[in-house]
């Protein structure tokens, strides 16, 4: 029996640069149908959103090599074969001696390349070079316990909007892709990792006095209920990432993790955004998350509220 023909590869022109999509008929989302070409499509038309989210951040990848429906890989190294204009960033892993040469996007092409390699996720860590021991973002990530409903999550991010307010920071929401919420609020690149989680921790126990019966901090996850909100400070780690602004995710939904005005908060729904919605409202209203570097907090007072918080018996657990 003949083997099944392949659809011819093609040639993408990206700003200059040329990357060539093998099997762009290759179906990455079963839901609708998207292809590999689709999803290609889908971040060129937000591309100036996801290289912003992305820039000189090293960047783990989530690939699946048969669509979203097969295995995914999880890459930190770069894919083998990437083409001398992609730009990595090394990083090291004291503990066990390793290093890492992780993608570090500069430019559009560099993820239409990705995709290419069949990535459909892309996970920055929450610093940049060349200073990549020393977040420049603060992340809060509202975490839905199995049996949360997403009113819970909409009320919690009216709080922490409400805290960051009274601290003068600005917070730039999305959704996750999944059931929860994240806000990124821009922070000043003079602390390492436990410093700014100390601060996430501080923060998060403030939402938590403030929604006491739906909010939790609970470091183990026995300790929550399932109706819990968890808002997961951890995220601030190092070497932990979460699903970048405008990322699609790996369902057969193609949802996305969509940067949403305050305003919006109320009517979000989070399936509806997906890689089919997500280029109208792009070509509406932009980038909402453009503004992010022109909006730097100074987390001393977080760390103040911290000390407090430990003089009170409240320690900070060590990272998972």
């Amino acid at each position: 029996m003949a083997a099944a023909s392949r659809t011819p590869a093609i040639e993408l022109d990206v700003d200059g640069y040329d990357v060539r999509l093998s099997n762009p008929d290759r179906i990455y989302f079963s839901e609708r149908g998207e292809t590999k070409l689709d999803l290609a499509n889908y971040y060129l038309s937000v591309g100036a959103g996801i290289v912003n989210a992305l820039r000189d951040r090293p960047c783990m990848l989530h690939r699946f090599p048969k669509g979203v429906d097969g295995d995914k890989v999880h890459q930190k190294r770069l894919p083998a074969g990437a083409p001398p204009w992609v730009e990595t960033v090394r990083l090291h892993f004291p503990r066990y001696g390793l290093h890492a040469d992780e993608l570090c996007v500069t430019k559009l092409a560099d993820v239409i390349w990705a995709v290419q390699m069949s990535t459909v996720e892309f996970h920055p860590w929450n610093s940049r070079r060349p200073e990549t021991e020393l977040p420049d973002e603060w992340r809060i990530d509202l975490d839905p316990m199995p049996q949360c409903p997403f009113s819970t999550v909409r009320r919690a991010a009216h709080v922490a909007h409400e805290v960051l307010d009274e601290l003068g920071a600005v917070g730039w929401p999305k959704t996750s892709g999944g059931r929860g919420m994240h806000v990124y609020v821009r922070i000043r690149q003079e602390h390492g990792f436990k410093t700014v989680r100390r601060a996430a921790l501080a923060f998060a126990r403030e939402v938590e006095r403030r929604l006491p019966d739906e909010v939790t901090t609970a470091w183990w996850r026995k300790d929550r209920a399932p109706t819990d909100l968890f808002v997961d400070y951890n995220q601030n780690a190092r070497d932990h990432t979460m699903a970048a602004a405008y990322s699609v995710r790996g369902n057969a939904r193609g949802t996305v993790s969509a940067p949403v005005a305050w305003d919006e908060v109320d009517d979000v729904e989070p399936d509806d955004f997906t890689i089919a919605t997500m280029p109208e409202r792009f070509a509406k209203l932009g980038d909402l998350h453009a503004g992010i570097d022109d909006a730097v907090f100074d987390i001393a007072p977080l760390l103040d509220w911290a000390d407090r918080d430990e003089r009170e018996g409240c320690p900070v657990p060590e990272d998972e």
